[in-house]
């Protein structure tokens, strides 16, 4: 396992941010309150379910998980911030990470990642994990109405002509 302390993490979290911000999406629509109060109460199987539902419409099953811990900060004179420890496995890479939800953005920390089989050179494990997150991801296809509007859906949930 390598910590990421080294000059590819940046490009690294890029990758992996890229891949989710439509997650982070989802879940930046969740109440805060209510993940504030799973965290707070330890219910941490419900915060599965939302993180579960969140991802099932882009990723694989399996593919991202939550890492059963995260924390609050809230304060008097700011916006909320939660983090939630967060897993990526897939082609023998494996993630450890924490997606952090704002009012306004999300970011990933990656806390430790693992290469299976991994290269000498760093950029070629970058293009892995590029690789990796892509073919994780559930391919989207861009349905037109009559109004020539698009819609996007997700491969196999085609509408009927």
């Amino acid at each position: 396992m390598l910590r990421q302390n080294c000059a590819y993490a940046h490009e690294r979290e890029k990758v992996l941010a890229d891949g989710l911000k439509e997650v982070a999406a989802e879940l930046r629509l969740i109440e805060p309150a209510d993940l504030v109060a799973f965290l707070r109460t330890e219910r941490y199987g419900n915060i599965q379910t939302l993180v579960s539902s969140a991802t099932e419409m882009y990723f694989k099953p399996g593919i991202i998980s939550f890492g059963l811990a995260g924390r609050v900060d809230l304060r008097w004179d700011g916006n909320p911030s939660i983090s939630l420890d967060m897993e990526f496995h897939h082609r023998r890479i494996d993630v450890y990470f924490q997606l952090l939800l704002e009012s306004e953005q999300a970011g990933v920390d990656i806390h430790y990642i693992s290469f299976g089989g991994a290269s000498p050179d760093p950029h070629e494990n970058t293009a892995r994990l590029a690789s990796a997150v892509a073919n994780a991801r559930i391919p989207l296809l861009l349905a037109h109405d009559a109004h020539g509007i698009g819609e996007i859906l997700s491969k196999g949930s085609r509408r009927p002509a």
